[in-house]
This record gives structure tokens, sequence and C-alpha cells, in this order.
């Protein structure tokens, strides 16, 4: 049995700081989202594939800021190349300097429906102005929508302070469901603005889903049939699936896409890209603008990111790592005979507990997050987890053995 972790500071400070911020720390990195009493809330520095929280305690850490950390923490080459910028030619003005020319001029090579692209910082920015492109460009009201695309008033979960009229016209629909895409069109033809869709599913606490033979192209039909724009949601597959993202690895080319998350290892920065026709829409009927967005520190990185990602062929590296880490965790849940399921691999690992009438999958899913964590393992009890460049082969080795030692304290509640 490992012992509990020594958390008396963090404990200190979130006591403290649920007097300064509501609700101390925002959305998903609350302590009810991991385990409360166990995990630690604040930390102090990172460096390669780890993390140190403000008590001291090193974990591996397969968060990865929540998607952003595909190299890992504090590249020096990556943070140089920021500073120069910052030192030698400052970083925000009130014009656009020339380096976003050459990051758009990047996207264009790399990603295969980019012709255009905007630059914003977040991706529900980067979503956001993706349907109000496609409703501009069709004329149309209607958008059908499968994944988690941010916390804007159109497709945020928590309802909470908006009006239902500004989401009402926004429809859901299951991940690889091709039928019931089919009928949200058919219901709504003639005013189907958009569908916007994950590439690949990773849907709240849900096991992380590939899309199935001819789910990707059988979206691409539809958008077709029914005269909509096809969004692909990349924040997370973006520089990670594939350099040109999931649309690259399967072949299946949208009319408009999301980038953020792993496109500068960290920097703030999004973009939507896309076909010209539809991306033209924003210089004369779609509003965009904010004070950041042409910020040049992000952009460096980007540039500097993809950089080193192609140079050092870092992204087939992060897929053998985590090839050969998703057949051994694999292994291990199977022998322990515990009721657990393995998702996400190479790129977006995740253990869930499939749910029962008994409510048994809940301390079970806690038992082992518990122990998890307790062990310096940093994953998510309702959120998949991410492999980084910097994770090592002994992390990953350290990795399965605490999975295997973790799995094993729950035969006792089965």
């Amino acid at each position: 049995m490992a012992e509990k972790l020594k958390l008396d500071k963090s404990m200190e400070m979130y006591a403290e700081v649920k007097t300064l911020v509501p609700g101390g720390v925002a959305g998903i990195r609350r302590p009810y989202n991991f385990v409360e009493g166990e995990y630690p809330i604040f930390f102090e520095s990172g460096k390669g594939g780890r993390i140190t929280d403000v008590d001291g305690n090193e974990y591996i850490d397969y968060l990865c800021g929540y998607g952003p950390i595909i190299i890992g923490y504090r590249e020096e080459e990556l943070d140089e190349a920021v500073y120069e910028q910052i030192r030698s030619k400052g970083f925000c003005f009130s014009l656009t300097q020339s380096i976003q020319n050459t990051l758009v001029k990047k996207l264009q090579e790399l990603i295969p429906c980019c012709e255009m692209a905007s630059i914003v910082k977040t991706g529900s920015d980067a979503t956001t102005i993706a349907i109000r492109v496609a409703r501009a460009y069709t004329g149309k009201l209607k958008v059908a929508r499968c994944g988690y695309h941010g916390w804007h008033d159109w497709c945020v979960e928590v309802r909470g302070g908006i009006p239902k009229k500004l989401y009402e016209d926004t429809i859901e629909f299951h991940y690889n469901d091709l039928d019931m895409v089919e009928d949200i069109c058919k219901a709504n033809a003639g005013n189907m603005a958009a569908i916007i869709v994950t590439p690949v599913g990773h849907i709240g606490a849900d096991p992380v889903q590939m899309p199935k033979p001819g789910y990707l192209e059988g979206l691409r039909k539809l958008a077709d049939k029914y005269e909509c724009v096809l969004i692909f949601d990349e924040i997370r597959s973006g520089f990670r699936c594939h350099i040109g993202g999931a649309q690259a690895l399967y072949g299946v080319t949208p009319d408009l896409a999301t980038f953020g998350k792993a496109m500068a290892n960290g920097y703030a920065i999004a973009a939507l890209v896309g076909k010209r026709e539809i991306m033209s829409v924003i210089a004369d009927n779609v509003f965009l603008s904010s004070t950041f967005f042409p910020n040049s520190d992000g952009q460096v990185a980007a540039l500097k990111t993809i950089e080193m990602l192609q140079r050092d062929n870092m992204l087939e590296v992060v897929a053998q790592k985590g090839e050969k880490f998703a057949n051994d965790v694999n292994r291990v849940v199977e022998e322990s005979t515990i009721p657990a399921e393995f998702s996400g691999g190479p790129w977006m690992p995740y253990i869930t507990f499939p749910r029962d009438d008994n409510g048994l999958y809940k301390k079970l899913r806690t038992e082992f997050y518990t122990q998890l964590i307790r062990r310096k393992v940093f994953l998510q009890p309702y959120h998949h987890g991410y492999i980084c460049y910097r994770h090592t082969d002994e992390d990953l080795a350290y990795t399965v053995n605490a999975i295997k030692e973790s799995l094993a304290e729950l035969k006792p509640l089965c």
C-alpha cells in the first residue's frame, strides 16, 4: 500500500485562494475533478516530462497541461527563441509583426485544408469563430456538434447564466454514429450551417475512441449533401496525432479546422484554418478582433515547436513510445481481471471503469487514481492523458508497473 502524499502547502494555499478566486481554481482543475485530499492543487515547476508541486512532490506528468506540452516542459531551445523575440523586437504592438505571415505559410504547407488562417489565442476562440464563419458563409443556422469545443455560449455543457436561445440551435450527436448525424441533417434540411466534430473522439469521462472505417468520410459526404461546412476540431489532435492533424492521418479534408494546444508547446496560441472561399467571409462579413491575437510570442513559439517536431521526428517517437505503452498497459489491465478499460493509445492514454448498476465503477475509479497519484503518476480520473516527447522509456516502464500495482489494490473491492 502506497503512502498518502504530504500536501500541506497545497491545502493551505487552496484555503487561501478560495477567499480570492471564485471556486479557488477554475473548471476542470478544481479538486473534485481529481480525488480530493489525494491530489495536489498547486504546481511549482516542470521540466521534461515531470512536474513538481508546491510541497516538493515530483510526478511523471501525463496531463501535459491538458494537452499543450507535446515536447516537454521548459524546452531551452524553444524558450530561447521566444526570449530573443521579446529582447530584440518585442511582441505586443498596435499592428501585426511579419512573423505571422511566416507562420501561416507553414500551416498552409502542413495542414491539408489550410488555404488561409486566422491566428487567435485559445481553442474556444478558434471553435467559436469557426461556427460564426460557417453561419455567415452558408446563411444558415443549425449546427451539429460532437465533442468538447470550449466554454462559449453555443457549446458549453454547464449553462448557468446562458439564455437558451444562444445554444438551442446547436444539436449534439454521438461519436461514430453516422445515422444520428444524418437524422439531424434531414430534420434541418435547408438550415444546416455546420457539422463540427473532434476527429478523435474524447467525450468527457468516456473511453477515447478512434474513428470507425468510413466515419469521417461519411461526415464529409453528409456535409456535401446538405451543403453545410464540415469543421474538424483538432485542438487536441493537431500537432500530436500527425504534423498535419488527424485530417492528414486519416485522409479526410474538412472545410475548416481548429488547432491549438500542442501547436506551441504551452505558449498561448490557436488558429482557425480552412478553405479560402469560406475563410474569406472574415474579411468583410464576420468580425474578429482581439488586443492579444497578433502577439508574436506565441507565433514564434509555434514556428519553433513545428521546427523541432519535424527536425527530430518527434511525433513519430511519441507514437512509438505511446504504442508500446498502450500494449503494455492493455496487457496489465487484462491480467489484472479488474473491470477496467484502456483507451486512447498511442496519443491520449486513459484508464476507465465500465459503468455498472451498483456503482462499483465509481469506487474502483476513486481507489485506482488514489493509488496511482500516491505512486507519483499524474493522470486524471475524468480526462484522458497525453504522451510527450520527453517521457523516457524509464518513465513509461515505471508507469506501467504503477498501474499494475494500483489495479492490484482494487481486488478487495471486486
